[in-house]
C-alpha cells in the first residue's frame, strides 16, 4: 500500500534499552499516536549511546521520512549524548540554549544548583527550537524534522501532546478484520493473489489463540477508504470459505 500521508521514523537511544535493563514503551505508545493521526511509522530502530552511530543514522533516516522522534539520552549524565550528536548531525554548535537555562534555573533556589552536569540539559543545537516539559521542566527541542524528547515514558507523552498539534497528519489509517479458523498454510497463495490485486490496501495474516486456547487466524485490511477495506474484506470472507473456513467479520470503527 502507498500513499501521501506523512511519514516518521523513531530512534531509541540507550544503552540500557539494549541490555535489557530497561524496556522501552515509547515506541509502542508513539506508534498509536502517530497512527491515530495520519502519520505513518516506516521505521523503529534501537541504537546504543554511541557518538558515531547516532549521527550516522540520524543522517540516514532524517531525509527519508516527514518526522524524526528520539527518545532518550538528554539527562545530565556523561551519557546523555543525544542532544550533541544531532549538533553533529545538523552541522551545528552544541551551545547553552539561554531560554533552556532560564527554564531550569527556575527549578532552584540558588545559581550554585546549576552544576555543569544540569547545565548539560540546557545545552542544544544551536537553531533549535524547545520542546516543553510540564513534568520536569528540562526541555526536549526541534532542529529540522528532528523532534528530539526524554527516555522517561510520562516525560515523553508530555512532551508529545505538547507539540502533537503542530504535526501535520494524512488521511487516519482503519483496519477491517476477517477472522477464522483457517490456518495461513491453506490460504497463502490465494491471500498473495488478494493483495496483489488490491495494491491500494495492505493485507496482513496473523494467527493465535482465542481465549479459550483454540486456533484464530485474523486477516487484517489496513488503508484509509473504509468502502475499499469492506470490498478486500468481503474478498478475503470468500477466499475462507472456499478452504472450508467460516469466516467472522470485524469491520473498523
Amino acid at each position: 500500500m502507498t500513499d501521501q500521508a506523512p511519514t516518521a521514523c523513531i530512534l531509541v537511544i540507550g544503552n540500557e534499552i539494549l541490555s535489557g535493563r530497561t524496556k522501552d514503551t515509547n515506541s509502542g505508545w508513539l506508534a498509536e499516536r502517530l497512527t491515530a493521526m495520519g502519520i505513518r511509522l516506516r521505521e523503529t530502530r534501537v541504537i546504543p549511546d554511541d557518538e558515531a552511530i547516532i549521527v550516522s543514522v540520524l543522517n540516514e533516516v532524517r531525509p527519508k521520512y516527514t518526522y524524526v522522534f528520539t527518545s532518550g539520552g538528554i539527562g545530565p549524565t556523561h551519557d546523555d549524548i543525544t542532544a550533541e550528536c544531532v549538533s553533529k548531525a545538523f552541522g551545528v554548535p552544541w551551545e547553552v540554549d539561554e531560554r533552556a537555562r532560564a527554564i531550569l534555573r527556575s527549578n532552584y533556589t540558588s545559581d550554585a544548583e546549576m552544576t555543569p552536569a544540569r547545565l548539560r540539559m540546557a545545552t542544544l543545537p544551536r537553531g533549535s527550537e524547545l520542546i516543553p516539559n510540564p513534568i520536569s521542566k528540562a526541555p526536549g527541542f526541534k532542529i529540522g524534522n528532528v523532534h528530539v524528547m526524554a527516555g522517561v515514558p510520562r516525560i515523553l507523552q508530555a512532551m508529545f501532546e505538547g507539540i502533537a498539534s503542530s504535526l501535520k497528519g494524512g488521511p487516519i489509517l482503519l483496519s477491517h478484520s476477517v477472522v477464522s479458523e483457517v490456518a495461513e498454510g491453506k490460504i497463502g497463495d490465494d491471500l498473495a493473489a488478494l493483495q496483489k490485486a488490491n495494491a491500494d490496501v495492505d493485507i496482513g495474516s496473523y494467527p493465535g489463540q482465542r481465549p479459550d486456547g483454540t486456533f484464530r487466524n485474523a486477516i487484517v485490511i489496513r488503508g484509509a477508504d473504509r468502502a475499499r477495506l469492506k470490498e478486500v474484506a468481503d474478498a478475503a470472507a470468500a477466499l475462507i470459505r472456499k478452504h472450508g473456513g467460516t469466516p467472522t467479520d470485524e469491520p473498523p470503527l
